[in-house]
Formats: C-alpha cells, sequence, structure tokens
C-alpha cells in the first residue's frame, strides 16, 4: 500500500472516501472517490483516488464507456490487478442489472392501521422496547423504516438528532414514530408524550413532519394522532 505523503491514511478523516461515505452518504461522494472505495488501496506510486482519477479519465469520465471495460483495460493501470479489475467489473454490472430491474412500488401510508402494520410483526412479541421510524415522501409513500433504538423492558432512548439526520439524509417529508410496549399497556406513558413533543418540534424546524406516534401493544395499537395528541 502507498505510504508517501499523499496517502490517503495522512488525509484529514473527513477527506478520506470511506469516512466521508460513512458521514454523508454515498451520493455526496464524486465518482473518484466512489471508485477509489472499490480499488481499496494504489501502489507505491500513486494512491487509490488518482488511480481512480486516472481509470475515469481514461473512460472519458463517462460511466457508459466505463462499464464497457474489459480486464486488458484495467490491466494497463498500475496498481490494478485481476483482483481490483474484476471488483470493478462486479460493481458496474450490479449497476447494469439495477438499471433495467423493474422498481418495486412503494407502500402508501394513509392511516394508523396501515403504519402499524408495517411494524407491528416485528415488536409485537418482543419482551424488549424497541423505537422504529417510519420515513414518507409527500405523496404518503413508505421510503424505509428502520429501526432506531433498542432498551430495556419499559423504556429506550430515543435520539432525535438522529432521527432527523437519517429523514434529511433519506429526503423524507414526514415521519412516524412506532415503539412497543412489551407490558400489553398500549396506553403512553407522560414519557412518551414529552418524547412525541421534542420529536415534533425539532421535526418542525426543518420541514418534516411528525405524522404519528404509534404504541405496538401485542395486537392492540395506541395511535397519537388517532386520540388527537400531536
Amino acid at each position: 500500500m502507498y505510504m508517501g505523503k499523499d496517502a490517503i491514511s495522512k488525509w484529514d478523516l473527513r477527506e478520506r472516501p470511506r469516512e466521508k461515505f460513512l458521514e454523508k452518504g454515498g451520493e455526496n461522494l464524486g465518482v473518484t472517490e466512489l471508485l477509489a472505495i472499490v480499488i481499496g488501496s494504489g501502489c507505491r506510486e500513486i494512491n487509490a483516488v488518482e488511480l481512480a482519477r486516472e481509470i475515469w479519465d481514461a473512460a472519458g469520465c463517462n460511466l457508459h464507456t466505463l462499464a464497457k471495460f474489459r480486464f486488458e483495460e484495467f490491466a494497463k493501470f498500475k496498481g490494478i490487478g485481476q483482483s481490483k479489475a474484476i471488483s470493478i467489473m462486479a460493481v458496474m454490472e450490479l449497476a447494469k442489472r439495477a438499471a433495467v430491474e423493474s422498481v418495486p412500488p412503494l407502500p402508501a401510508i394513509y392511516s394508523s392501521e396501515s403504519a402499524s402494520k408495517c411494524v407491528q410483526p416485528l415488536l409485537k412479541d418482543l419482551s424488549h422496547e424497541e423505537c422504529w421510524i417510519l420515513f414518507l415522501n409527500r405523496s404518503n409513500k413508505l421510503i424505509a423504516k428502520e429501526k432506531i433504538s433498542s432498551g430495556g423492558i419499559s423504556s429506550t432512548v430515543l435520539d432525535i438528532k438522529i432521527i432527523i439526520k437519517r429523514a434529511m439524509l433519506k429526503l423524507a417529508t414526514g415521519i412516524i414514530l412506532v415503539h412497543n410496549h412489551p407490558s400489553g399497556n398500549n396506553r403512553p406513558g407522560s414519557q412518551d408524550k414529552e418524547q412525541t413533543r421534542k420529536l415534533m418540534e425539532a421535526a418542525k424546524t426543518c420541514e418534516i413532519n411528525l405524522l404519528d406516534h404509534i404504541i405496538i401493544a401485542g395486537e392492540n395499537y395506541f395511535s397519537f394522532a388517532d386520540n388527537g395528541l400531536l
């Protein structure tokens, strides 16, 4: 691995492609940075980002051209052996398949019942509390659902900053908080109400709507929206 003055290991952590990917998401990296992650490492004379830039320039800065590169083209670059060439070609093959694969329709969430059905099978039989977030777009279509935290028998930590950050990264305009009560009592406690209030206020400052807070208790659920608590 190249360890000269321009080695990636010497860079600021926030500028290294892998760390940048984790912090900001792949959509905020350039093609050469993404390609450098696939390459992994350069050689003594050149680091992975510089090597990726050479390959990208050779492809005319065009993904369609890069996708047509075979092993013979990659072998022209010092630092690209069979393993790295195959890794790049495999990624390009996956990209081609993703482009032609039909995208499944996003489920619509228009009621507390449809929202609860998204997570209830995962939460109804747990012996500990978990918090999940449903991320929705402007059409109330479900973009993603994600477990935010897992706690004890009677409580779990709700990190509002993480929720808002992930909602913004997903470009969600609406969120639904879902958590379970292992006790079987679906009524909200004072802590549930306070956390809901804080999350709603934080979301509003980022133009994100907290559409509901649903408490799952076995086969039953409680909706803050249905009960006028939002």
